[in-house]
Order: C-alpha cells, then sequence, then structure tokens
C-alpha cells in the first residue's frame, strides 16, 4: 500500500521536497545514525538500526545521488550496528564517522581515516578519576569512541542533573587538551575541534555536486548540519530538514521544515519517498 509523503511545514522545505521529487538522480539523502536511523537506548552499545531502514534506504539509494550516514560514532561501528555491509540496493552507500574524520565506502568495504588527536587519549585516562571526584559517578558511564570520548549520564539516578553538573567541567577538561565539548541527549561528547557534521555534509555535497540535499537528525550535533543546509539553500540548492523528533531537543524541531516522530517516523519518510521517486 503507497504511503502518503509528509508536507513540509515551511516554504524552503516545500521547495526542497519539490527538487528532489523533481529531480531525484541529483539528491544527497544524508541521515544521523542515533536518534535517526536507531532509536536510543540506555546503552549505546545495544543500538541497532531500526527493522525497517535498511530495507527502506536500500529501496531509495538506487534512485537518488547518493545516500550517506553522518555520525558520531565510528564509521565501522555504525556499519556494523546499522547492518549495512553487503546489501544490495546499497552498494554506493558512504558513511561519514566521527563527523567526517572515518569515512567507510560500501563500494569497497574499507575505512579511511584521518590520525588521531592526541588530547583525546589523555581525556581518556583523566575520566575515570574526574568522574568519581565529581561526586556524579553512580550511573555515568564512559563511552570509548576511537577518535572522542562520551559520557552518559541516561543511567544516573538524575540524569538530566548530573548532566548539567558535568557539562561545565568537562568543557574545561577538553578545554585543557584541545578538544571540545559536544553536549547531546543525555550525553557529552569530548572531540577535537574543527569537525562537526556540518563541515562533514559540507564537504560531501560539494564533492558530489549535488543538486539538491536532505538530512535528517534529531540532537543538538546536528544543527551545524542543518546549518550547512541552510547555506546551501542561500546559495541556490534546494534541500529539506528533518527532525526525527523526541521531544527533547526543540532547538532542533523548531529549525526543522518537517518533523517525523523518532526512527519509526524516518522509515516511513523514506519508504514514501523511495515509492515517490522510483514511480515518478
Amino acid at each position: 500500500m503507497a504511503t502518503s509523503l509528509p508536507h513540509p511545514t515551511t516554504p524552503a522545505g516545500r521547495d526542497g521536497l519539490a527538487a528532489i521529487l523533481a529531480r531525484p538522480g541529483e539528491t544527497v539523502v544524508a541521515l544521523d545514525f542515533d536518534g535517526t536511523l536507531a532509536d536510543i537506548v540506555p546503552d549505546p552499545e545495544a543500538a541497532r538500526a531500526h527493522p525497517g531502514a535498511v530495507a527502506a534506504l536500500a529501496a531509495l539509494a538506487p534512485a537518488v545521488a547518493s545516500v550517506v550516514v553522518v555520525t558520531g560514532r565510528p564509521a565501522g561501528v555504525a556499519v556494523r550496528h546499522g547492518g549495512f555491509a553487503g546489501v544490495p540496493g546499497l552498494e554506493h552507500l558512504v558513511v561519514l564517522g566521527h563527523y567526517g574524520a572515518e569515512r567507510w565506502d560500501a563500494a569497497t568495504g574499507t575505512v579511511e581515516a584521518a590520525p588521531v588527536h592526541p588530547g583525546v587519549a589523555a581525556v581518556r585516562a583523566e575520566l575515570p578519576g574526574f568522574l568519581e571526584r565529581s561526586g556524579t559517578s553512580p550511573g555515568v558511564r564512559i563511552e570509548e569512541k576511537g577518535r572522542a570520548v562520551a559520557v552518559h549520564t541516561r543511567r544516573a539516578a538524575d540524569p538530566e542533573g548530573a548532566f548539567e553538573a558535568l557539562k561545565g567541567p568537562l568543557a574545561e577538561l577538553a578545554a585543557r587538551h584541545g578538544l571540545v565539548l559536544e553536549p547531546g541527549r543525555m550525553v557529552l561528547e569530548l572531540r577535537p575541534p574543527g569537525v562537526d557534521k556540518g563541515v562533514a555534509l559540507g564537504a560531501y555535497v560539494r564533492e558530489t555536486g549535488a543538486g539538491s540535499v536532505l538530512y535528517a537528525g534529531d540532537d543538538l550535533g546536528d544543527l551545524p548540519a542543518f546549518a550547512a543546509v541552510e547555506k546551501l539553500r542561500a546559495d541556490g540548492t534546494p534541500g529539506l530538514l528533518v527532525c526525527s523528533d523526541s521531544g527533547e531537543v526543540p532547538e532542533l524541531s523548531g529549525r526543522a521544515d518537517l518533523s517525523v516522530p523518532g526512527p519509526a517516523g524516518v522509515v516511513a519518510l523514506l519508504e514514501a519517498l523511495a515509492e515517490a521517486v522510483r514511480g515518478g
């Protein structure tokens, strides 16, 4: 049964969707992973792509210029947790991990990576003692991300209280080692400066020469990608901004052209878009 496409609420979003439908072969479809293609879960290692995500992407990918996943996770982890490797229809999928510092291409099955910032190892060594001294450590966990380190407060007795208590001190710790702090949904990530989803997305769109772009995300870390699409639109490249809405990040949903209910809503949108462009 055909699924109807939702309607963007902004003129720029309606123009973006119209351009995608008119010329899908010129479109880059870019998506975040956690919270967008995969539900947020208490243990990030247990996160997996929504059951319908891979099939929806595989149905859409042959009809568009490119599908790219832009994530803060290591590229290889996103590939494994997404189940993206060896999928018919996704032979040209690209995963930009660590905000573009790593790149996995389905065509080769290999990951290309930039050197690791030395501050990451220093922060990694300090964090356990740092959290113990902070008094917020029960339930707070450290996620090793290779080129970054993340502190999750979702399992703390007071997740929001722990998040707020740690935000300032962790920003100071990051700055001391030449890193920056990126807040998210009950997570604080310490990572190198100068890389974000906006930089990664902008470079990829330029590389592909796309005539239009769709970007879907769910968290504060997706704001730079939203800004990149807004810049592309100002320069004449139509774009559609989609929020995978959890109700937790009004800063993102307030800038979106279209909000859908979490990863299930993103999958439904991809399915509807695949039907529309393949049928056309």
